[in-house]
């Protein structure tokens, strides 16, 4: 007579192998979080944001100590319909300073 079910073995390899594809799926669920935004990023949005709410040009402002790339860099200006002006640009027009008139 022949006895059927599982062997404690069987089930332990069984529950191993689930242990190991939750694991996996886990990690890889980690990866597709939307990486973090940098402060820059974070600024660059905030007055763009400010500026198509409140219907003014708002300037972003510089990050980090004056003697970073950031800091010296001129940040743009936003205008209230999204736009952004920003270095060699004229800010009353929008257009290039060295555009031929």
């Amino acid at each position: 007579m022949r006895r059927s079910g599982v062997t404690l073995l069987e089930l332990l390899v069984v529950v191993a192998i689930i242990g190991v594809v939750f694991g996996i799926t886990g990690l890889a669920f980690t990866r597709l979080r939307a990486p973090r935004d940098s402060e820059w990023v974070r600024e660059l949005r905030r007055a763009r944001e400010e500026a198509i709410r409140t219907g003014e040009p708002v300037r972003a402002h510089a990050l980090g100590p004056p003697s970073s790339a950031l800091a010296r860099l001129r940040p743009p200006l936003f205008l209230p319909d999204g736009r952004a002006l920003g270095p060699g640009v004229d800010p009353l027009t929008g257009a290039p300073l060295d555009a031929p008139r």
